[in-house]
């Protein structure tokens, strides 16, 4: 019997081999540390404040293309925004910021009717704004965690402009590794959510709806 050649089939086992050998020589995907953005441990609140009778919703802050990404962003010097290697957030940083805003308004007790930009629920008011700086800088010898949030607090049923606020929190680093970088950008980040929180009760407190009486 007659052996019977298949070109077709040495071809794709040439193929193969080529594909197998030019895969063996790709530059392998570099492993990243995913990274939380911590919360300090403060001390228990003993007593409760009166809980508002409005609603509010979070709405994660606008970012430009720097900061609207997992990366975590560094300015090693003068107007260069790079970020650190093989490491990023475990979600885009307005969402981390807006989270982050969601526990500290949990924790604080009094805003009790929350909800967040993804649930589309009517509320009373809605709290966004612009994130403007979410990162660590160089400045001479030392390094510093900034956050800086333009906060907008509006009205939920025309999303008028009701109150509007820059915050600006810098936070000195003394562990330049990325892990002590991070710890600096919690504490930075539950500095910002106090004063967010307080800011936002009081001008809540001053414009939101007031409970129609015919329905109590």
């Amino acid at each position: 019997m007659k052996r019977v050649y298949r070109p077709f089939a040495h071809g794709a086992l040439l193929a193969s081999l080529a594909l197998a050998s030019a895969c063996s020589i790709l530059p392998k995907a570099e492993p990243q540390d995913v990274y939380r953005l911590p919360a300090t441990q403060g001390p228990a609140a003993t007593t409760r404040a009166t809980p508002v009778a409005w609603s509010l919703r979070l709405a994660k802050p606008q970012a430009g293309d720097a900061l609207n990404s997992a990366k975590i962003a560094v300015i090693p010097q003068g107007d260069l925004i790079s970020s650190y290697k093989a490491s990023r957030w475990s979600d885009p940083t307005p969402i981390l910021l807006r989270n982050r805003l969601l526990d500290g308004f949990t924790e604080d007790g009094r805003v009790r009717l929350l909800s967040i930009d993804d649930s589309n629920l009517q509320t009373d008011l809605e709290l966004g704004g612009n994130l403007q700086a979410f990162q660590s800088e160089y400045l001479g010898s030392g390094v510093q965690v900034v956050i800086r949030l333009d906060a907008l607090l509006v009205r939920g049923s025309d999303q008028r402009i009701l109150a509007s606020k820059r915050f600006e929190v810098r936070q000195p680093v003394s562990d330049v590794k990325v892990p002590g970088v991070v710890t600096g950008f919690g504490q930075a980040g539950d500095t910002l959510t106090r004063q967010v929180v307080a800011w936002t009760v009081e001008q809540g407190q001053k414009h939101a709806p007031k409970p129609d009486a015919s329905s109590l």
